[in-house]
């Protein structure tokens, strides 16, 4: 998810002591009070534990070998796990809504509007009748352009309809003053996961990746009559790679403060010399809405000014026509849709087979009508008791926090008391939004699936445009219920969790509480963490931009972030690819934080008294083998490379393993000591929250 004002939790998304290797055994605590085993009420799926690695040397491999031994990615997918699973099981109860919808079974306008949608895509043959017709004024558009001036306003106008361009623009808070919304401007425009597809030239791997994009963009042309594919692709991949060198990373934009780079409209030109912002801003419906923007990458803006004038208009021609066709690549005949899977899917990610049409359609729709087909989704799908659960345990774990807060060593009681202040007005939101989006202006056809795709993007565009000069909507959600992931945002101080991951083996309301700390809890904490992380630790409690911290607090919080960076470095998930702890900082600070405050917050629950046995396992065995439950997986390679280069979490693994290294509670419960992979010297446990 964009993390432009919003940190996200992608959760995307779970001993023996001899010298010899044994199976899982419990350690034995003189606080347990042992209890009858009741394998249902534990929540702890042990078929998978593998007795051939110790718990202390590798943690996720002793838990799940057997689980990774035996299971295999699914054709259609490029990762397989809970998370995968989770969505596995929730495209069925979609397609129900969908087909419901479509056969007129399920009443409404919304209803309607969902049916005639599904429909649209679901209609094969009206699609390969229709051939490149419904693209037909859009590439009458782009070859229209007779110079570089109409640029602007083409661009406006791609921003408007979903398709990639140099630049985008967002309707957020703004970060220094969150009660008002603004307009931010940042960095786009590319077809390849990250700039280093682009300019890693010694990287043998990535220069065939780019050898296949190269020749996928000639491909694509070639299907849409282009009678230069091959030289216009060449071109195309010339002007990405440009535009790349001009890019910020990955690592330099999770820095809101550089991020942060307000602007007079009127001083944009001194910027892009050579640009016409008023044009842009004219075609975008933003002009007279706004007096300034704030811009994420100001010497990427001038890059790309330098560049629009010094590329042929023919290459710029061409390249909007390459973007044109990758966004509706799916909505076009199979043609287009096969070419399209052989590079994104198998390519870039490994997969071999080809989701079934009803899935692709399942996610496209719900993706544009989400609010719409989340309603449905919640009346349906989930129960009332796991959201008055889910309070129950963010009280827990926000009280855990307080506290933990107080007991830092590392912060000064200044720095402490603004701490609890920005803790004190977080805001949770469980299950699904108090109040729903209005969908009655938006209109669908069912013989229109590509008009439709335009349509439902242009009505969400919209609908952010016309918050400007508006309060904030607190009430917003920035996910659909009918999403598996969670995530927290920065100027509303607020975390979020959709009803679609309040389901085992994240939350399971007949569990025992260990493992549910251990999952959803930990996915709790981890939310919260971000308020406090590298980058959400510049915000406050309001929200906005502002600097609460001492210097030597800071200081102090730098020194462990970076053991973290150096720990997470070192874990390499694919030979010759380390993890980047820079980029992945975020998140392992949320895991780590998260994972702590959530074994806190599961003391707490107990009031005193001493956690049960099941199954000979201690609530401190439980709670981290909940936390390893949730990270079992499998990525395949090629998916694998591009998650390091762009995503900013973990591979389970390593948010297993790199996270239960710097728990001093994982020592105890597992008997963890010195020589044992998965000790680090005390000194070095980077212990935050």
């Amino acid at each position: 998810m964009n993390r432009y004002l919003l940190s996200t939790l992608t959760l995307c998304l779970a001993a023996a002591f001899a010298q010899a290797a044994e199976p899982l055994k419990p350690v034995k605590t003189a606080a347990a009070a042992p209890t009858a085993p009741v394998a249902a009420a534990a929540g702890i799926d042990l078929q998978y534990v593998e007795p051939g690695v110790r718990a202390q040397d590798d943690f996720f491999q002793h838990f799940s070998g057997k689980w990774l031994s035996t299971t295999a990615i699914p054709a259609e997918r490029s990762s397989w796990g809970a998370f995968d699973q989770l969505r596995e099981n929730t495209q069925p109860q979609l397609r129900a809504i969908f087909e419901d919808a479509a056969s007129g079974k399920l009443a409404g306008a919304e209803a309607k509007k969902i049916g005639n949608f599904y429909l649209s895509y679901m209609d094969e043959a009206k699609i390969e009748q229709l051939g490149l017709a419904p693209l037909a004024a859009e590439f009458a558009r782009i070859a229209a352009l007779d110079s570089k001036a109409g640029i602007p306003a083409l661009i406006a106008h791609y921003n408007l309809i979903g398709v990639d361009a140099p630049y985008g623009f967002g309707v957020n808070p703004d970060a220094r003053e969150s009660t008002k919304y603004a307009v931010g401007i940042g960095q786009s425009g590319l077809g390849l996961p990250d700039r280093d597809y682009y300019l890693k030239l010694d990287d043998a791997k990535l220069a065939a990746t780019r050898a296949k994009y190269q020749a996928h963009i000639a491909a694509m042309l070639t299907l849409a009559g282009n009678p230069h594919a091959a030289d216009d692709a060449a071109n195309i991949v010339a002007l990405e790679t440009a535009l790349a060198k001009a890019q910020w990373t990955r690592v330099e934009n999770r820095d809101p403060v550089k991020r942060y780079n307000k602007l007079a409209v009127a001083k944009l030109a001194a910027l892009t010399p050579g640009y016409d912002w008023n044009a842009y801003l004219v075609a975008a419906g933003l002009n007279g809405k706004i007096d300034a923007v704030i811009v994420g990458q100001p010497s990427y803006l001038s890059g790309f000014d330098a560049l629009l004038q010094n590329t042929p208009l023919a290459t710029w021609k061409a390249y909007f026509q390459w973007h044109v066709l990758h966004t509706y690549a799916s909505a076009l005949p199979k043609a287009y849709v096969d070419e399209n899977f052989a590079f994104y899917d198998t390519v870039l990610a490994g997969v071999t087979e080809i989701r079934p049409r009803w899935k692709r359609g399942v996610e496209a729709i719900e993706g544009h009508l989400g609010e719409a087909v989340g309603k449905y989704y919640v009346q349906r799908y989930f129960p009332a008791e796991r959201k008055a659960h889910m309070d129950a345990m963010v009280k827990n774990i926000l009280v855990a926090y307080k506290q933990s807060i107080d007991t830092l060593d590392w912060m000064s009681p200044a720095t402490k008391k603004e701490a609890q202040a920005k803790l004190a007005t977080f805001s949770p939101k469980i299950g699904y939004p108090n109040k729903w989006r209005d969908y009655s202006a938006l209109t669908l056809d069912s013989a229109d699936l590509i008009g439709n795709l335009m349509r439902t993007t242009q009505f969400n565009r919209s609908y952010q445009i016309n918050k400007l000069g508006g309060p904030i909507d607190r009430e917003e959600w920035g996910m659909t219920p009918q999403t598996v992931n969670a995530y927290y945002n920065a100027t509303k101080n607020e975390i979020v969790f959709p009803a679609a991951i309040l389901q085992p083996p994240f939350f399971d309301a007949k569990a025992d509480d260990a493992v549910n700390y251990g999952g959803i809890g930990a996915v709790i904490g981890h939310e919260i963490s971000h308020g406090f992380d590298d980058s959400g630790s510049q915000y406050d409690g309001s929200g906005n931009l502002r600097n609460w911290w001492t210097d030597a607090d800071r200081k102090n919080f730098s020194t462990k972030t970076k053991m973290l960076v150096e720990q997470y470095s070192a874990f390499v998930p694919v030979p010759g690819y380390n993890l980047n702890g820079a980029l992945t900082l975020g998140e392992n600070i949320a895991d780590n934080s998260g994972l702590a405050i959530a074994y806190k917050a599961y003391k707490i629950s107990l009031h005193g008294k001493p956690a049960p046995v099941i199954n000979g396992l201690t609530g401190d065995q439980r709670l981290f083998m909940g936390w390893s439950q949730v990270w079992r997986s499998k990525t395949r390679e090629a998916r694998q490379i591009q998650l390091i280069k762009s995503d900013p979490h973990s591979p389970g693994k390593f948010r297993t393993n790199g996270t239960l290294r710097n728990q001093p509670a994982f020592y105890d419960a597992f008997g963890i000591k010195a020589g044992d992979q998965m000790y680090l010297a005390p000194e070095q446990r980077v212990i935050i929250w």
